[in-house]
């Protein structure tokens, strides 16, 4: 049947333009001039019969019509692309990811090389931040997210506990005679001292928080460096044992206790529902899931952890 479309081209240059927020980036990306590209967005606008962008001084906006319609035109595009590179023969291309730093840097980057001598025609892009990005919007194919595993749109697959423990180096454990029991962490500075996973470990060791006695350590609000401090005998941090399990078996870290801390939330994959059997994020999704297989199946031989508010 025929279909009630604009030219290709335009719509090829209003999702380049709303993703860029530039009409000139959009032209450079597409290779072609930047009067070339605003021609184009103006035969779309005439046929829509709406402004799709407002127009300011060395910037562009989306109107309400462009809002409505650019993350349509981007899961189109994606699925098209979808499509081709099926054609083309499966999982091939380019993969992005959007990731939290400490995940990335704790756990993905270090089993990443096996991903990629599976699929070496795939090639992965990893986007470190601490945001939250529009999946469909943003052109990112998968992503790493922390929660509860509800997001609208999106098909999430659990990976793992969210859940915390205090962890030290060794050499900052012995200098003060050993942490066996938790009033012995009192000993050592502990790192972002504030957080409130402090006092919610202590009361699921069975002990009470006392912040007179602390001595505080360095705060970075993140555990990506203050896990740094940790391992340079700066403190003790609040660590998540599954993205640190490489530096304990190492012995650059140790964790006294097997006590932790959770409010139920976990380290989710979610990618777009209507992608669901792309083969790029088919692969990866597979590759992830069976990577962290024996992590969820001592998740449940394992009693609930205490509850809190978590921080990333």
């Amino acid at each position: 049947m025929p279909w009630d479309l604009p030219p290709l081209g335009a719509i090829r240059v209003f999702e380049a333009a709303a993703r860029l927020g530039s009409f000139t980036k959009a032209a450079e990306e597409l290779g072609m001039t930047q009067s070339a590209a605003s021609y184009q967005i103006k035969v779309l606008e005439e046929r829509a019969g709406t402004p799709l962008f407002i127009r300011k001084t060395r910037q562009i906006a989306l109107t309400e019509a462009g809002e409505q319609l650019a993350p349509l035109v981007s899961n189109a595009f994606s699925t098209l692309s979808d499509a081709w590179f099926a054609t083309k023969g499966g999982a091939s291309g380019v993969l992005s990811v959007t990731t939290i730093d400490t995940f990335a840097s704790n756990w993905l980057a270090v089993r990443l090389g096996t991903f990629q001598l599976m699929y070496p025609d795939l090639a992965v892009k990893m986007d470190v931040t601490s945001r939250s990005l529009d999946i469909a919007r943003e052109n990112v194919d998968v992503g790493i997210r922390v929660g509860a595993g509800k997001w609208p749109g999106l098909s999430a697959h659990y990976l793992f506990k969210a859940d915390y423990s205090p962890m030290l180096s060794p050499a900052l454990a012995e200098k003060v005679g050993g942490i066996r029991a938790p009033e012995d962490l009192y000993k050592v500075p502990l790192c972002c001292p504030q957080d409130p996973w402090w006092e919610v470990w202590f009361k699921a060791a069975g002990a009470r928080f006392e912040p007179d006695r602390v001595i505080p350590g360095p705060t970075f609000g993140t555990q990506a460096y203050e896990a740094t401090a940790a391992i340079t005998d700066q403190g003790a941090a609040m660590l998540t044992h599954n993205l640190y399990a490489a530096f304990l078996d190492k012995g650059q870290l140790i964790q006294p206790f097997d006590v932790t801390g959770s409010d139920g939330d976990g380290y989710w994959l979610v990618h777009a529902e209507a992608r669901r059997t792309t083969p790029k994020i088919r692969v990866f999704r597979d590759w992830i899931l069976a990577q962290t297989a024996e992590i969820r199946s001592r998740e449940k031989r394992e009693l609930p952890a205490a509850g809190a508010t978590r921080r990333d």
